[in-house]
């Protein structure tokens, strides 16, 4: 059977269906990462992209019990250009074709995904869909679509009830959720009790959590739809001067909207384990997912001091309010995938809330 990938620009690459056959539409989107598929797979923030990969072998160590980041597979497609049908690892308890199927996701391979990120690099991420119909009936349907960053794609992968978290420990940390990876809750959880709640929990309720500090966490789409901004980041500008915050990703872009800064959507994003990012006179490799980013201009303007800049494309990759309790990062310190060189963060943010 013939599968193919068709792009908004009329582009169609034909390749092999793998996982389960059903239509898939979303946003195209690419990552450099070697290794670390799986977590890539399971990370909410991938809610609404079809996503391909650069490395050309994919599936080789199978899939394990270890490294999910969510209870689910979050990407909406997965196209690669060699499948591995027959992985080695002696965690792994399926193949990648497997677990596809197992979450009911539509996977591509055998298609040139050199070309399609060279594409995708020139043009920008674009809106596209996996199918086993002809092509040019599907097309018509991808170019009328919305850009599925329309939509509150928070709404879909945020906890729908508080989970608590508790251990005794000195200090206690709200977390909240609009897509959290499970290795954020794990590094918060080895350094503070936490109370994980809804991204639209109420102001007061949070209040009566008694915490020491709020933490935004990392997660899918545009951090200035209008159900963010009535939501989370009217929360954060009640709580703001009460406690002190630390954001990961889609929280450093809602930190931003909150003190007053903007945000735009980047050309095709930064999704990997190697984006070099300059802090001071160091250099540090990091794992990134995201397509949005913080305007650099603006932050200043309402007290943030940038503290990380991207060593690619100079764009904003963390922030510090220079009167507040408050920062964050754009990439990811809890890795999982990636380098692990940053998770001295969390201990700083632990440090803030001893200090305040």
């Amino acid at each position: 059977m013939k599968g193919y990938l068709v792009l908004e620009d009329g582009t169609i690459f034909e390749g092999k269906p793998f996982g389960v056959l059903k239509e898939a539409f979303g946003e195209v989107v690419f990552s450099t990462g070697m290794t670390g598929y799986q977590e890539s797979l399971t990370d909410p923030s991938y809610a609404g992209q079809i996503l391909t990969c650069s490395y050309p072998m994919i599936g080789n160590y199978g899939i394990n019990l270890q490294d999910n980041q969510s209870s689910k597979v979050q990407v909406w497609g997965y196209v690669v250009n060699e499948l591995c049908e027959v992985p080695s690892h002696r965690l792994s308890i399926t193949s990648l074709d497997g677990f596809l199927r197992q979450h009911n996701i539509p996977g591509l391979s055998g298609i040139d995904t050199r070309a399609l990120i060279r594409k995708l690099r020139t043009k920008g991420t674009m809106k596209g869909a996996i199918t086993t119909s002809e092509p040019a009936d599907v097309l018509e349907t991808v170019r009328k679509m919305d850009n599925p960053d329309k939509e509150n794609l928070v709404a879909r992968v945020s906890t729908k009830s508080i989970r608590s978290f508790e251990s005794g420990k000195r200090r206690s940390v709200v977390v909240i959720d609009c897509g959290v990876k499970d290795n954020i809750i794990k590094e918060l959880q080895a350094r503070f009790d936490v109370h994980q709640v809804p991204y639209d929990y109420p102001v007061e309720d949070i209040r009566a959590l008694d915490p020491d500090g709020i933490f935004i966490t990392n997660g899918p789409g545009n951090p200035a739809h209008e159900d963010l901004r009535s939501t989370v980041v009217a929360t954060l500008k009640a709580l703001k001067d009460e406690m002190p915050m630390m954001g990961i990703c889609l929280g450093n872009q809602l930190l931003a909207l909150t003190l007053g800064a903007r945000t735009y959507k980047l050309k095709f994003g930064h999704r990997g384990v190697n984006q070099p990012v300059g802090f001071g006179r160091r250099v540090f490799v990091t794992s990134q997912n995201h397509g949005f980013a913080v305007d650099g201009p603006t932050a200043a303007d309402v007290g943030m001091d940038v503290t990380f800049k991207n060593l690619n494309d100079g764009t904003v990759e963390g922030m510090r309010h220079s009167g507040l309790p408050i920062f964050s990062v754009q990439f990811h310190p809890e890795a999982k995938p990636g380098p692990q060189d940053t998770t001295f963060l969390f201990d700083e943010f632990a440090r803030v809330l001893e200090e305040s």
